[in-house]
């Protein structure tokens, strides 16, 4: 399988997870352009961030819902306008980005998007179409209705991380062959956590298999230095933390740290 531009940069990859939601210095900021800019600055080159769509269509870095959790305004996402997102405040100070903003703010960077709402996939797929941002994002989501959406919708343009579904066929298939057959949508990466209840889903078979395949294996979201260093020398390829001042410190310790930018945070 031929690697996807995204992919394209010095492993292991590190993603800033909704922009580093538990770093010290902007925790209760996550999905905001102040966690992003700070991440950004630590020389993070990979985010992750959600989309959801307002009612007119306004794709957003939101993860919930709904803006009761993280904001100081209530109501459904699908819902409201931009506008009347727009009134809603973060931590009291920051603002609900749409993803317009985050590609404006952050050329140089790469988003791993992870698509929340039905409503968010169509939307999302012309935006990459209208910003010929094909080599700049990684599209995945817990539902295979909407990620099979998606992935008709970019006629393969989009590089896509492996539904449920998927990541069975990796993590129960005893060889690479079978769950190459298993998984004809052709994701370029498992991104799973280390486990699933008592079922450990990145073991050195699934990493294997994977690699076999040509597929990357993203562990997330992952805070511990210590389960990092043991997700690294189990081979996977990137690490989504929500702790990006730990993981750039376990990186640089091994060696492994390459950061695009290098900022002063």
């Amino acid at each position: 399988m031929r690697q996807p531009a995204y992919l394209d940069h010095p492993l292991p990859l590190a993603f800033a997870h909704r922009g580093g939601a538990f770093h010290p210095e902007i925790e209760g900021l996550e999905n905001t352009l102040a966690a992003f800019r700070h991440a950004v600055a630590l020389g993070y080159s990979y985010l992750e961030t959600d989309v959801h769509a307002t009612r007119d269509g306004v794709l957003l870095a939101f993860h919930d819902e709904v803006l009761d959790r993280v904001t100081d305004r209530t109501g459904n996402i699908s819902g409201v306008t931009h506008a009347e997102v727009q009134q809603a405040l973060i931590g009291g100070t920051e603002r609900v980005p749409t993803l317009s903003e985050l590609f404006d703010a952050f050329p140089d960077v790469r988003f791993n998007i992870d698509v929340k709402s039905e409503g968010a996939v169509a939307a999302l797929a012309d935006f990459v179409a209208e910003r010929e941002a094909w080599d700049r994002v990684l599209v995945g989501s817990f539902s295979r209705t909407r990620l099979q959406h998606f992935r008709r919708l970019t006629k393969g343009r989009v590089a896509t991380s492996a539904h449920p579904l998927e990541v069975a066929a990796y993590v129960l298939s005893p060889s690479a062959w079978l769950s190459r057959r298993l998984t004809p949508g052709r994701p370029v990466a498992l991104q799973v956590p280390p486990r699933q209840g008592r079922l450990r889903v990145v073991t050195d078979g699934v990493v294997r298999r994977a690699h076999a395949n040509g597929l990357h294996v993203h562990v997330w979201t992952i805070d511990d230095p210590d389960e990092m260093n043991t997700l690294l020398d189990r081979g996977v390829d990137g690490i989504i933390t929500d702790r990006t001042d730990i993981l750039r410190d376990v990186l640089r310790t091994r060696g492994q740290w390459h950061a695009q930018v290098e900022g002063e945070a």
